[in-house]
């Protein structure tokens, strides 16, 4: 419960009645990317539980959230990507007519273009980026700081959004909302979830779903284990060796699809 309870607080869910399905979800994946034990993660969804049904029956709260999510099985549980095609369209769906529009095809781009984890693209600051180099400089878990470098067509996508910003010496992030303040991690994932729904994806996504697909799709096309370690910023191998297991799903599929013995 104080493990969750510090996730709500860093998210700005002051409330418990905020909390959605969703939000124990991620939480439940970000302890999955920290290695927690199953039982671990089980033993916490059941406090949630026992904390949520309590404070239905005492009208305290609305809704039995957690009985709404499945206990884990982490151990299992292969990260959830996006198909290529399928991150094609998620990048295509903002409106670049618009600042706003312009500003999300910049983060979403940045984001799958680095796997840089939502928390650290919020943070971003412009100084941090050298666009005509093509790399950032972030500070992640643990205070440690790494270069990540990034595409053409991400480093584009974010000059053009930076062309149209005012600029406001006060405010070093580098991306902003319409009331010109620092864009939250909450805020980002809720317009995630709206591009996902025009661009007619069916898989439940996050901001934390493209870092996956990030990383996945680097390995199938052959990057190395350790390059893609440096670039999440994971202090083991261990835990960067996921998306090796998610490529091996990805391989049997083609085989059964395509072998003639399949």
């Amino acid at each position: 419960m104080v493990g969750f309870a510090a996730y709500c607080e860093r998210h700005g869910l002051s409330d418990w009645n905020d909390v959605t399905p969703d939000t124990i979800t991620d939480y439940l994946g970000e302890r999955y990317e920290e290695r927690v034990a199953t039982a671990t993660a089980a033993r916490e969804l059941i406090s949630l539980r026992m904390f949520y049904r309590f404070g239905v029956e005492e009208k305290q709260l609305k809704t039995d959230v957690p009985k709404l999510v499945e206990s884990p099985k982490l151990a299992k549980v292969l990260p959830h990507v996006l198909t290529e095609e399928e991150v094609s369209r998620l990048l295509a769906a903002p409106d670049k007519e618009t600042p706003s529009g312009l500003r999300d095809a910049a983060m979403l781009e940045l984001l799958y273009a680095t796997g840089l984890r939502v928390s650290e693209l919020v943070k971003l600051k412009k100084g941090e980026m050298d666009l005509e180099e093509g790399y950032l400089q972030v500070t992640g878990k643990g205070n440690k700081t790494r270069i990540v470098p990034i595409g053409k067509v991400a480093c584009e996508a974010v000059k053009k959004y930076l062309s149209t910003r005012c600029e406001e010496p006060r405010m070093k992030e580098a991306f902003l909302t319409r009331l010109g303040k620092p864009m939250t991690r909450i805020n980002f994932w809720m317009r995630i979830k709206k591009y996902a729904q025009e661009a007619d994806i069916q898989k439940d996504i996050s901001p934390h779903v493209l870092r996956h697909s990030f990383a996945t799709h680097l390995i199938i096309h052959g990057a190395d284990l350790r390059v893609v370690q440096e670039m999440l910023g994971h202090s083991s191998v261990v835990t960067t060796e996921k998306y090796t297991h998610v490529e091996y799903s990805h391989l049997k599929k083609l085989h059964k699809k395509f072998h003639p013995h399949g």
